[in-house]
């Protein structure tokens, strides 16, 4: 693999920045001179750890008129990101290791994004028959019924319990959210296991986690861009876009790091289906420019973004991700994080452009997106 020479770079990650320069070969990153054939003049900007996305729908395989892993990973360079856990609401669900392994294996071919495919907990989505725990745990890290919300108090018992057997993290959908993180964070106080609570959104969720973890009860949340972003408005997502109270309420709960992680929740749909009333947003493209202005506008700094983004969800999956130092893997974003932008749909390399934030103003411009060492995508010229 080619060595490539960063230079003149404002180095920064959870545990803070400064200048300096960077050896990257056979995918790794090197603090010392090595042979190189391509070097990169960062000019000051910031190179920070590429983001890792815990919750994406990439729709592939079966529906991929909405989106499919080759567009999904094209709009999650542009938009600084090196890894994607895909949820499994597919068609077929992802629900076998071997349905697993197939998208990793196209995922390798493509060689964009690195792919976490998730599998379901339950056959078809459902909280009835378990699919093959112990089998699933050698073929991924992460199990999700997402797009369905596991009513079972005693499957979600089972699942919890396994979580702590085989080492996989759970990770939720809570519809109604209230009570059902109410009920999962009781449930994980019996049984134990790796809980991690998808896409948080209203303030009195985040109270019931801030109390939790008050306690000592060991577990990870998440908050998706649009849900710190957007208030009041009647755009169709799930959960619900909130009122102005919540997203102030979110957004101190990063403050206070009550809120472990920062996910997209990247849901593309094809206008037909957002017509006929299905959730979702595409954003995976432009989240970290949401990120940069809602970080900008309540002067949190940029190591916490890289914290959420990046190191934290690292953490989670046991990857050799998340920060810039000798050995790690070479997954870096090379961005200007104070240059104005714009949310235009029409310019979206996402199949699918759903979106209420058209024209909204952001923060920050990404330059290029580099994955296992190599340049994958660069908007610097």
């Amino acid at each position: 693999m080619r060595g490539l020479h960063i230079k003149n770079a404002r180095l920064l990650d959870a545990r803070g920045e400064r200048m300096g320069e960077l050896y990257l070969s056979d995918g790794r990153i090197g603090l010392n001179p090595a042979a190189f054939e391509q070097e990169i003049d960062a000019q000051g900007m910031v190179l920070m750890p590429a983001l890792i996305d815990l919750h994406c729908h990439l729709r592939d395989p079966g529906l991929t008129y909405k989106e499919d892993l080759q567009s999904g990973m094209r709009a999650a360079l542009k938009g600084g990101y090196g890894t994607l856990c895909a949820m499994a609401n597919t068609a077929p669900v992802i629900s076998t290791p071997a349905l697993v392994e197939a998208n990793h294996e196209k995922a390798q071919k493509l060689r964009l994004c690195t792919l976490i495919q998730a599998a379901a907990a339950g056959m078809e989505l459902k909280d009835e028959t378990p699919t093959d725990w112990a089998a699933l745990s050698k073929a991924t890290k992460l199990l999700s019924n997402d797009g369905q919300t596991i009513f079972s108090d005693g499957f979600m018992k089972r699942l919890l319990a396994a979580s702590a057997e085989y080492g996989f993290l759970i990770s939720t959908h809570c519809q109604p959210e209230r009570r059902i993180i109410a009920r999962d964070l009781s449930l994980l106080k019996e049984a134990g296991g790796r809980l991690h609570i998808g896409h948080i959104s209203h303030r009195e969720s985040l109270e019931r986690i801030r109390a939790a973890k008050a306690e000592g009860l060991a577990f990870s949340c998440e908050v998706t861009p649009h849900h710190i972003f957007g208030f009041g408005c009647d755009y169709r997502v799930n959960p619900p876009l909130r009122e102005r109270a919540d997203v102030q309420a979110l957004i101190q709960g990063i403050k206070d790091g009550v809120i472990d992680c920062l996910s997209t929740d990247h849901a593309p749909h094809s206008p037909g289906d957002k017509e006929a009333g299905m959730a979702g947003i595409s954003n995976i493209e432009y989240a970290l420019q949401v990120f940069l202005e809602v970080f900008y506008q309540n002067a949190i700094p940029l190591t916490v973004l890289s914290r959420m983004a990046s190191l934290r969800p690292a953490g989670l999956l046991g990857l050799n991700k998340g920060l810039i130092e000798e050995g790690y893997d070479a997954d870096l974003v090379l961005l200007d994080p104070d240059s104005p932008g714009t949310i235009r749909a029409g310019e979206m390399v996402s199949r699918s452009h759903n979106t209420p934030f058209d024209g909204r103003a952001v923060r920050g411009r990404i330059l290029c997106t580099i994955v296992e060492g190599e340049v994958r995508y660069d908007a610097r010229h």
